[in-house]
């Protein structure tokens, strides 16, 4: 009876375990990395775009990386940094609320959510899905898509 029990606990125990490994909500976010991702998709990618930092934008994307934009447009990395050399941000203020923030166990983040911008009262908000990979201990992103942009009346 002994066996028995010990055989149906290690049942239970891989049992659980596989659950957890295909449950994303099993998922713990380490509260470094949520913090990480948080400032980097709230505070440095925005201020890459906004004081058109080529160097802190180039930190912050995979040398990978593509985006989608609303238009149905791809680029990559040196056309983002080539664009954001370019184009000086024209709008009053600008903020990204984070809506879903996933960290996977094999060190991939998604950050999905709506960026708010502001210009001369008038709100326009688009929403954004972001995929970044932890790569010897440090965030990229490696993946953007944009869309829904609209006027907030």
């Amino acid at each position: 009876m002994k066996n028995y029990h010990i055989a149906l606990g290690l049942i239970v125990l891989i049992s659980c375990q596989t659950k957890k490994e295909i449950d994303p909500t099993y998922i713990t976010i380490p509260q470094e990395d949520q913090k990480i991702l948080r400032n980097l998709k709230e505070v440095q990618w925005p201020k890459a775009y906004r004081e058109q930092d080529t160097v802190l934008l180039n930190a912050i994307l995979g040398d990978d990386f593509q985006m989608v934009d609303a238009s149905g447009e791809w680029s990559n990395k040196a056309m983002e940094l080539e664009w954001i050399k370019e184009h000086a941000m024209e709008n009053d203020s600008f903020f990204y609320e984070i809506k879903r923030l996933d960290v996977l166990p094999n060190g991939t983040a998604m950050i999905c959510g709506t960026g708010h911008i502001f210009n001369d009262s008038i709100e326009t908000i688009y929403q954004s899905s972001n995929v970044l990979i932890k790569r010897k201990g440090v965030w990229k992103a490696i993946a953007s898509h944009v869309s829904g942009i609209k006027k907030v009346e």
